[in-house]
């Protein structure tokens, strides 16, 4: 059977982290992995084939962290933060191109000579018209992660959705690579994901979709065929509504 979405917009993000491969396969946690980017672009043409207009936000952590840079102005550390996921966007885009996919990268800081600087209207047609918009740069001010950044472009964009895809596969109470006994939620509301303080994404990103009515979809990225599923409103990971 054909399998169908549920959603018709959707806002995906991706981990800088890991774009860099899995631990298993030789991933380094830094840098980039061809054969990573190459099958998360395969799957994200899987679910445009599909009908879903689709835009992107990708962190920057397999190049940058600012926040844990304990020597460095906070503000310089975040920008530099800020160019690291538009290296991560560009490679992304090629990789989603060689898919067949057309493709616009934007930024929320300008960069005329290799992308299109962020406009709203513009990323919406972009997404009418059936290309993959790439969000970079975060929101384009320090202090705020590009979790974050994933939240206000889902309101900004009106998706139905923001996939999480992670190195984890879900939700738990607690991290389960230091404990073993942690629980795992496959639902969870956005007012228990900030009371319980569980670290879905950071607590101005989770805020910000329970405003708004955001629903977040928590999957782990290892196995691509994933986003499929949660696209297709199958139970996998966890989902917060």
């Amino acid at each position: 059977m054909e399998k169908k979405p549920v959603y018709k917009r959707v806002l995906v993000k991706v981990s800088g982290e890991a774009l860099a491969g899995r631990p298993g396969d030789g991933g380094r946690g830094f840098g980039l992995s061809q054969e990573m980017l190459t099958d998360v672009a395969r799957h994200i043409a899987q679910i445009h084939q599909m009908g879903v207009q689709i835009g992107i936000v990708v962190g920057g952590g397999n190049f940058w962290r600012g926040a844990q840079s304990p020597t460095m102005d906070r503000t310089r550390a975040d920008h530099m933060g800020m160019l690291a996921t538009v290296m991560n966007s560009l490679a992304l885009a090629d990789a989603l191109e060689q898919q067949d996919l057309t493709v616009r990268v934007q930024t929320a800081i300008e960069m005329r000579q290799i992308a299109e600087p962020y406009i709203r209207s513009r990323a919406v047609r972009h997404m009418e018209k059936g290309r993959v918009v790439i969000f970079g740069c975060g929101t384009g001010n320090p202090f705020f992660t590009t979790d974050t950044a994933a939240a206000l472009r889902a309101v900004e964009i009106d998706a139905d959705v923001i996939l999480l895809a992670k190195n984890v596969d879900a939700v738990y109470d607690s991290d389960p690579a230091k404990n073993p006994n942690a629980k795992k939620f496959t639902t969870l509301t956005h007012d228990e994901v900030l009371t319980r303080n569980l670290k879905v994404m950071d607590s101005t990103a989770a805020s910000l979709c329970r405003d708004n009515g955001i629903k977040i979809h928590v999957f782990g990225i290892s196995d691509p065929d994933n986003i499929i599923r949660a696209v297709c409103g199958e139970s996998v990971g966890t989902l917060i509504s």
